[in-house]
């Protein structure tokens, strides 16, 4: 992959470089999502882990917790996957 490099704040505070692979918005408009990589790979085919999180603040994000969002969030994906 070769995204953009943004920085961020994680939940913890901390600030990090991220690659963005991409941002989901809620059909409700009220919440936003951010889909981004760290580089890092897993497994015998050298999978590239994608991290969502939810968008709380400038450039802060927060965990998704609560299952039925993380299902909400699920569903913007596939439109994404199907598109």
């Amino acid at each position: 992959m070769n995204n953009k490099k943004i920085n961020i704040v994680n939940s913890s505070g901390v600030s990090e470089e991220v690659d963005l692979v991409t941002y989901l918005v809620s059909e409700d408009n009220q919440s936003k999502y951010l889909v981004y990589t760290k580089g890092e790979k897993q497994g015998d085919a050298q999978d590239q882990i994608i991290y969502i999180s939810k968008i709380v603040g400038d450039n802060k994000l927060d965990e998704i917790t609560d299952d039925i969002e993380w299902s909400q969030v699920q569903k913007l994906l596939k439109v994404i996957a199907n598109a």
